[in-house]
């Protein structure tokens, strides 16, 4: 499984690799009952520390995208994508209304609006 880590970003690397595991099970690259690397393996593979690791996976169980039995590892739970899915959406809903009410309250053309949105969407599209 590959994890690349940027030291660029702002984003926290246990953040980076809960989003990019979320993606790849998200995407249908990660199926559930499949198995991901141990904690241990994953933190040596991309050079970081086991705790950091450790953080991105309790996050991931946390929120229902993996599933951990000790003495057999961790392996990607049968997660309801469509759920999960909508939740997103919801978030993104909420984010874009208010960013829509800031523009037309400052004179931001809708077009610059779009601008922006696609920059941003095209930099982050590196992490999933």
């Amino acid at each position: 499984m590959e994890i690349i880590i940027s030291s660029n970003r702002n984003k926290p690397i246990y953040e980076q690799i809960t989003s990019q595991i979320k993606g790849k099970i998200m995407s249908g690259e990660l199926q559930a009952g499949d198995p991901i690397p141990s904690m241990r393996a994953l933190a040596k593979s991309i050079q970081v520390s086991v705790i950091t690791v450790q953080k991105a996976y309790e996050d991931l169980q946390r929120d229902g995208f993996i599933e951990t039995t000790v003495g057999r590892g961790s392996f990607v739970s049968a997660v309801n994508q469509d759920v999960f899915q909508e939740e997103q959406l919801k978030k993104v809903d909420e984010h874009l209304m208010k960013a829509a009410e800031i523009a037309r309250a400052s004179g931001i053309k809708l077009e610059t609006m779009v601008d922006m949105l696609t920059i941003f969407y095209k930099e982050g599209n590196h992490e999933s």
